[in-house]
């Protein structure tokens, strides 16, 4: 399939069809259980089974792929974050199989128009850079991406289980077809005997050659519509080249109606509450808990979803002290009440039954000691997850030693995958693509701001990010000040919600907005359904039309060196 190469000392085997990957690769999904062969061992029955992967998946699946492609070294395995789009884009097309307890084989699947599909293409391009970010829930052809095999558990048919669980998703979703590139390993060796590609997969089509990858997937019911050229130039054993290989499902003829697959792990409509929190003096943490549990409390009797505070917000617990302190010296001591800032908020979470982005608190890593500004998302089930702050501002280094994070990761909640980017990180547009590719539909951009311009700035930029990943944004910002806490003795905020800008959204792309410095809550009901169909079929399709054969997004991330 459109997959990688076994990148191990034996020859592949066919229940592997796989091409190697110039950059990380894929994710799980679904499938219904197919017992496997069993082997005794003692008294116990191993079992096989091919099943839909899940979230918990993706660590045993990225070991799985690095394993497989080893070879690739850095570039083998996929990214969580590659996994994790495969997840939100298209969960029911991604498969595991797993033997006693173990993943040992990974399908990823993802829909697709047959008029690209059909066409000369990538892997790069048709797969949005491994991340299945291509996926059309309206295609009418499912595109193979990846299928690879454990090399420990070759011999249990595996990749035939996995080419079998495709096949039946595409079955159920009535699609016309799998599409993908295939491998072909042998073509390197054989080149000065056929000369060309075209001329090898006919020999082997016709069975006076023999190619186990080409072989296998013949025996499958797939045939060969051409070569993909420059499919992938890793693929060093196939030339670079690719077979295009097609799969027709005999249950669906080429006039019938293909449905689009509707999503139906997420509700459709998101209310998302921004509080613009004025700064005030305090004198005891107690003072500032109950202001929280004010507004949460508020917006959890309208019953949002979602309720965004401002970034560094905390710093109003510098007041209690009531003295002016160096201001590396204030964030430092600000870093001891982390643990009570994060209890409050998933206490809060999950008793008023909301997801809290908690803007921002500076916390220091217990790792590096060093300091860095962190936004905490506690969600309404009890689990927390944290979001720093990719660029530090100036003054951020200057007045306070903030270190700068280095993931950027989206978060899958009860209402769909989201994505945070603290105040100047709005203002770099690859976070919010890599955020997208993700899955993410709802973006947080908790904010601090002293001053019209520097409001303007991350305002703009949000509205770009709204537009050119068709992606709703929510922003909170701080008013009031605090006199005696460095760099945040001024404020201007007018927090908001925003929208893409075509016929299904709020007029100006603005669906909630605020009075300019004055401390209150703006609450807008967002649409899941019409940012779909926006990415579909809108009057411009930004997703959709990306020129991955010009351009694309890579990410690095140090945790999976």
């Amino acid at each position: 399939m459109a997959q990688k190469p076994r990148k191990t000392p034996t020859k592949p085997a066919p229940a592997k069809a796989a091409i190697p990957k110039p950059a990380p690769k894929a994710a799980p999904a679904e499938a219904g259980s197919i017992p496997g062969p069993t082997r005794r061992s003692g008294s116990s029955r191993p079992k096989l089974v091919v099943r839909n992967a899940t979230p918990k998946d993706m660590a045993a699946i990225r070991a799985l792929t690095a394993k497989v492609y080893a070879a690739l070294g850095s570039n083998g395995a996929y990214s969580i974050a590659q996994l994790r789009g495969h997840q939100h884009h298209f969960p029911d097309g991604q498969f595991v199989a797993v033997y006693e307890d173990a993943i040992v084989g990974y399908c990823a699947t993802f829909r697709i128009g047959g008029r690209l599909a059909l066409q000369p293409h990538d892997w790069v391009s048709i797969t949005g850079r491994g991340y299945a970010s291509r996926h059309d829930p309206e295609g009418d052809y499912l595109y193979g991406m990846e299928i690879c095999v454990d090399p420990d558990y070759r011999g249990l048919r595996i990749g035939q289980r996995l080419y079998n669980a495709r096949k039946q998703l595409c079955q159920h979703l009535r699609l016309k077809g799998i599409v993908f590139g295939g491998r072909m390993p042998g073509l390197s060796r054989r080149w000065n005997q056929v000369r060309s590609p075209e001329r090898y997969v006919e020999l082997a089509r016709e069975g006076r050659l023999r190619d186990q990858v080409i072989s296998f997937q013949l025996r499958n019911g797939f045939e060969p519509i051409g070569v993909l050229r420059d499919y992938l130039t890793s693929d060093h054993e196939s030339r670079g080249f690719a077979t295009h290989m097609l799969w027709r499902n005999p249950q669906v003829g080429e006039e019938d109606h293909v449905a689009a697959s509707p999503n139906l792990r997420q509700q459709n409509t998101v209310r998302v509450a921004c509080v613009q929190y004025q700064q005030r003096a305090i004198a005891a943490f107690d003072d500032f808990a109950r202001q929280v549990e004010y507004f949460v409390d508020a917006v959890a009797d309208y019953k949002a979803d979602f309720v965004v505070f401002p970034e560094l917000f905390t710093l109003q617990l510098l007041s209690i002290e009531n003295k002016r302190a160096p201001a590396a010296e204030a964030i430092a001591a600000l870093t001891d009440y982390t643990d009570r800032i994060r209890t409050l908020f998933s206490e809060l979470a999950v008793s008023y039954n909301i997801n809290i982005i908690g803007g921002s608190h500076p916390t220091r890593d217990a790792t590096d000691g060093r300091v860095y500004n962190i936004c905490y998302v506690c969600l309404r089930d009890g689990s927390v997850h944290e979001q720093r702050k990719i660029h530090p501002t100036p003054n951020e280094r200057y007045w306070w030693n903030i270190t700068g994070g280095d993931t950027m990761n989206a978060i899958e909640t009860d209402c769909g995958p989201i994505g945070v980017m603290i105040c100047y990180d709005a203002e770099f547009p690859e976070l919010g693509r890599h955020l997208t590719d993700q899955g993410a539909q709802i973006l947080f951009i908790p904010f601090c701001t002293d001053e019209r311009q520097s409001w303007l700035r991350v305002r703009y930029c949000a509205q770009a990010r709204a537009v050119e990943n068709q992606c709703y944004v929510a922003m909170a910002g701080n008013v009031g000040n605090l006199p005696d806490v460095e760099n945040m003795d001024i404020q201007y905020a007018q927090s908001c919600v925003l929208t893409p800008c075509d016929f299904p959204f709020a007029r100006d792309g603005i669906a909630a907005d605020t009075t300019p410095n004055v401390e209150m809550v703006a609450i807008a009901d967002l649409q899941l359904d019409s940012l779909a169909n926006a990415r579909q079929s809108g009057t411009v399709q930004n997703l959709k039309d990306r020129r991955f054969d010009l351009y694309s997004v890579t990410w690095k991330d140090p945790t999976e060196a």
